[in-house]
C-alpha cells in the first residue's frame, strides 16, 4: 500500500493532492513540512492509497517527484 498526505481544514474537510509516497514515513514528513507554511489547514494526516507513488520524500530535498521512468518501475 501506498500512502498519500492528507490535510485537515476548519469545514471539517480533509483533502489531498497528487502526491503518493511509498512509505508511510515519506508521507508524513511532507505532510508536516507542507503544514508548516500553509495558513488554512488546521490538522494533517497520512491515508493509505492504491495509487502509484510520484513522489518520494528526502530530508534535504522535502518532496521529490519521481521521473516517469521511475513511477512505471
Amino acid at each position: 500500500m501506498n500512502y498519500r498526505p492528507m490535510f485537515e481544514f476548519a469545514s471539517g474537510e480533509r483533502l489531498g493532492n497528487a502526491q503518493v509516497f511509498a512509505t508511510k514515513d515519506e508521507a508524513r514528513s511532507s505532510a508536516e513540512d507542507r503544514f508548516r507554511v500553509w495558513t488554512m489547514p488546521t490538522g494533517y494526516g497520512v491515508d493509505e492509497t492504491a495509487d502509484s507513488v510520484t513522489y518520494r520524500w528526502d530530508s534535504d530535498e522535502g518532496d521529490v517527484r519521481l521521473t516517469l521512468e521511475e513511477v512505471d518501475a
